[in-house]
C-alpha cells in the first residue's frame, strides 16, 4: 500500500491537511499522497487558515482541489476519508472502491468518533485544533503503515 488518498468535502481544508502531514512525516519512504474532495471544484486553492497551520510547521503548500474520480480511486492502493458520512459516499458511487475504503480513525483503529471535524468557515484556532488532531492521526497512520510493510 503505497499510493494513499485523503479524502474530504471540498478538498480545501482538512485532507489537503492530512495529505502535506503525511508526505511530510514519511518523506523518503516511498509513498505516494495525493487528496481529493467528494463535493469539490476542481482548482481551488486551499483555505488561507489551512495553508498558515501548514506553514507554521515548516510545511509549503501550493495545493488545489481535486474532485474525487474514478481515475484518483484506480489509482489509489488506500482510501482514508475524515468522516464516515465520505467513505459512505464513496462506497455507494464508487462500489468498485468498497475494500480500500476507511475512515483515517477506522484503518489506524481509534476507537470512539469516527469523524474529523470540518474547520471550514471556522477562526484560525479551529484549524490549529484541527491540524492538531490530524496530526496525531497521521503520526499514527505512519507507524501503522511501517507495520504493514514489516510484515
Amino acid at each position: 500500500m503505497k499510493k494513499i488518498l485523503f479524502v474530504c468535502t471540498g478538498n480545501t481544508c482538512r485532507s489537503p491537511m492530512a495529505e502535506a502531514l503525511f508526505r511530510a512525516k514519511t518523506q523518503g519512504e516511498g509513498f505516494e499522497v495525493r487528496s481529493a474532495g467528494v463535493a469539490a471544484y476542481d482548482g481551488q486553492p486551499a483555505s488561507t487558515h489551512a495553508i498558515q497551520v501548514l506553514q507554521e510547521r515548516g510545511i509549503d503548500s501550493e495545493h488545489t482541489s481535486t474532485r474525487l474520480n474514478g481515475e484518483l480511486l484506480a489509482w489509489s492502493d488506500l482510501i482514508l476519508t475524515m468522516t464516515a458520512s465520505h467513505k459512505q459516499a464513496i462506497q455507494t458511487y464508487f462500489p468498485e472502491a468498497r475494500e480500500k475504503v476507511y475512515t483515517l480513525r477506522e484503518f489506524i483503529g481509534v476507537e470512539g468518533y469516527a469523524d474529523i471535524a470540518d474547520p471550514y468557515g471556522g477562526s484560525l484556532e479551529d484549524y490549529r485544533r484541527c491540524a492538531v488532531e490530524i496530526e496525531e492521526l497521521v503520526d499514527m497512520l505512519s507507524d501503522t503503515m511501517k507495520r504493514i510493510r514489516e510484515s
